[in-house]
This record gives C-alpha cells, structure tokens and sequence, in this order.
C-alpha cells in the first residue's frame, strides 16, 4: 500500500488533555506501517493558510520528549477560531486543498469542539464532491461536554475535576471564620451547564457546600436567587453559590448582559463574563450584614493538567489512536465518539458518527438531572460524572515545577 501523511490541528479552547489527543495522533501514525509523516498545523487553519506547519515525527523524535507532551497544559499546536465559509465559496478551499496535494496528505484529523466538527465536516463535504481522495475526521475535544453524539467529551473530566477540587477547598476556606458569608463562583458554560454541575461533586459528609448550583438549562430569577441564599444562610453560616456563565432569565437574556457589556467574537458568540459579580451586588444590597465575594475560575478551569482526570487522559489519548486507525480503513466524514456500556460497571467503547450531525449543536444537560427547583443538581448526574473524574496521574517535576514540552 503507497504511504501517505497524515495532517494534524488543534482548534477553539484549550484543554488539559487535549495534547493528549495529539500525542494518541501522533504515537499511533508513527506506528503505523500506512502513514509516512505526520505534519501539525501551526494554529489550526489558520496557521496552515499561512503555511505554518512542522513535522510531528521530527520534532518528537526523542520519545521522552513525546511522552511530555501528554502533561503539557493548552494546545501544544496552538489553536484559532477561524469559521471557514460554505463549500460554494471555492476561492479559500481551492488554496487548502493544493495546499494538501503539495504536503502528500491524504488523512486531516481536527482535534475540537462544536465548531471545529463544522471545519472538518466542510472539507470532507468538499472532498467528497470535488472527488478528492483526502480523508476528514474530527477528534472530540471540550470542557463544556455539549458534543452531541458522544457520552461525553475529553477534556470534561479533567475540568470537572478541578471545579470539584477547588471548590471543596473554596468551602473550606470560606468556613475559616464565624460570620455570615456568601461566596459566588463563576464557572464556564455558555449554554449547557456541565461544568458549573459538576461543582456538586465537592460535597462530601463534612463539606455541604455549595448549597446553590445554577446552570443555563433553567431560567433565572434575581429575586429567587436572593431568598434562596437567604434561606441557604439560616442551615449554614457559609455559602458558596456556583453560577454557569451563560446563566439567562425567562426571557433568555444573559445574565451577565445587565451589567451592559457583551462584546461578540468571530462567530458571533456573545463574550461572557461578570454574572457573579452583579450576582454578589445582588446579596449586597438584598441581604445586608453578610460578607460576600465573588470568583471567576475563567482559564483555570481549563489549564490546570496537574490535578487532571486519569481517566481523562486516558480516553483523550484512545480518541487520537482510534482516530488515526479510522482513517487507515477509510473512513471519512466523521467524528470519534464514546457510548458507555449499560450497567454499574463503566466501560467506553469508541465508535464514529457523521460529524455533520454534530457540528453547530449542543448537548444540555437532561432536565431530570436539575431539581425541580432548578438550584441543584440530581443523584443521577452524580452517577453519570463521578467516574470521569477518577484517576490520578504521574508527574514529572523539576527544580519543585512540572515538566512541560515546548514548540519553540
């Protein structure tokens, strides 16, 4: 069989374990007896419309250095949000694809989330009626969990983790004095509320904190909120509220849009930040004697691969090898996804859906798994969460710090 290389790119936000993806990509490429070079694009398209690309085997020849990379925090390629315009307009597609034909690619796999499953399912799209040979395939990355077609995301675990860790040592420290006091932490989730649920996860027999969880899947009400902190107070003298970003009110207006800033980005994506901050004015002036102050975990959630899942890192790394093996036998047109196997003990087996099924859609979390309340969630998302985070991993430290690998 004639070798062929395969192309490589990481894209949108960051993961701890995305590079682990890219390591499962790489490792088994290099492995395989079909493909010949495995070139990364620097900055995902972006950076490959530049001709920023760097060959992977080279550059990891030495194993040790390769065997970093799966610690190595962010997007070792680097990432972008570049939405790429529908197949008619040819111009752009034209310079990809000669662009392809010239580095011998004949296997494309995009590590991302929602809209990088729209990249892949482009190209492929544009493959398929222009009759190239190229191969498409997506590598599911995400923190926020909201890929449709998968039991959930690499990525997710890992941050869920962090959330429910430093929560747990939020609540702990908030309990240092004896005074009333509320703390509101503003965790990730524009539409689904993944993440902030997972905060529920820090609870144990000693730690009952939090005490409210609210997350975008259900409407939101200043005045509530305000007499559920007040009713949370009388069982506790310390509260820690953990609040979605993209929490929204029965009009579906962003929270955080009443302070008046909501900037866009390139695809349109409202900007969020400062719900917890109008959130902490709230109890201020609607409880008044009680401490209160609010935290943004913003780009921690998603960067600490320290305290990442094992478990995470695991998958995230099976998802790149299936990937690649996937492409071998031809397929194209896809997305890896994991289907959890049906009973107590978990079990993932890694399958492929057509990526355009996925792209440009979001999974919420099942209304069942919200109290009727809408301030917490239920004993069944504990269940389906709390084996994504098990596991512990090795690190490698020098001079007290932990090792990473760098492009240069």
């Amino acid at each position: 069989m004639q070798k062929y290389n395969i192309l490589v790119g990481q894209s949108g936000g960051p993961t701890a374990v995305i590079n682990c993806s890219l390591y499962g990509v790489i490792k088994e490429s290099l492995d395989s007896d079909v493909i010949d070079k495995v070139y990364g694009m620097k900055n995902g398209i972006e950076g490959f419309l530049r001709g920023e690309i760097m060959d992977l085997g080279e550059f990891f020849s030495d194993p040790d250095k390769l065997e970093l990379l799966k610690q190595t925090p962010s997007a070792f390629l680097g990432s972008c949000r570049y939405k790429l315009p529908p197949i008619d307009e040819t111009e752009i597609y034209e310079e990809m694809f000669e662009k392809f034909e010239e580095y011998g690619i004949g296997a494309f796999l995009y590590i991302g989330g929602n809209d990088s499953m729209d990249t892949a399912g482009k190209l492929s799209a544009y493959a398929k009626r222009h009759g190239s040979h190229i191969r498409f395939l997506g590598v599911p990355k995400t923190i926020d969990n909201d890929l449709v077609g998968t039991d959930h995301t690499p990525g997710y675990g890992s941050a869920a983790k962090y959330i429910a860790s430093t929560i747990r040592d939020i609540s702990i420290d908030a309990g240092t004095y004896d005074i009333k006091s509320v703390t509101i932490v503003e965790i990730m989730g524009r539409h689904a509320g993944w993440l902030c649920a997972a905060s529920a996860l820090a609870r144990n027999k000693h730690v009952h904190n939090p005490m409210l969880i609210y997350l975008p899947e259900t409407p939101f009400h200043f005045e509530r909120f305000v007499s559920d902190v007040k009713e949370a107070l009388k069982k506790e003298n310390n509260v820690v509220v953990c609040v979605s970003e993209g929490i929204r009110d029965s009009e579906h207006r962003l929270i955080c849009e009443y302070s008046g800033k909501a900037e866009v980005d390139s695809f349109g994506h409202k900007k969020l930040t400062g719900a917890a901050k109008l959130l902490e004015e709230a109890v201020m002036n609607g409880i008044p004697g009680v401490k209160c102050r609010s935290i943004e975990f913003s780009l921690l959630q998603r960067s600490s691969s320290v305290l990442a899942s094992g478990r995470d890192k695991e998958e995230a790394e099976q998802v790149g090898r299936f990937a690649v093996r996937s492409v071998i036998a031809g397929e194209s047109h896809q997305m890896v996804c994991m289907e959890r196997a049906e009973g107590d003990e978990y079990k993932i087996d890694y399958v492929l859906k057509d990526v355009a099924e996925i792209g440009n859609k979001e999974k919420m979390i099942p209304s069942w798994w919200i109290t009727k309340n809408g301030t917490d969630v239920t004993d069944e998302f504990i269940d389906y969460v709390r084996p994504l985070i098990e596991g512990e991993c090795d690190i490698r430290f020098s001079d007290g710090m932990p090792e990473y690998v760098y492009r240069d």
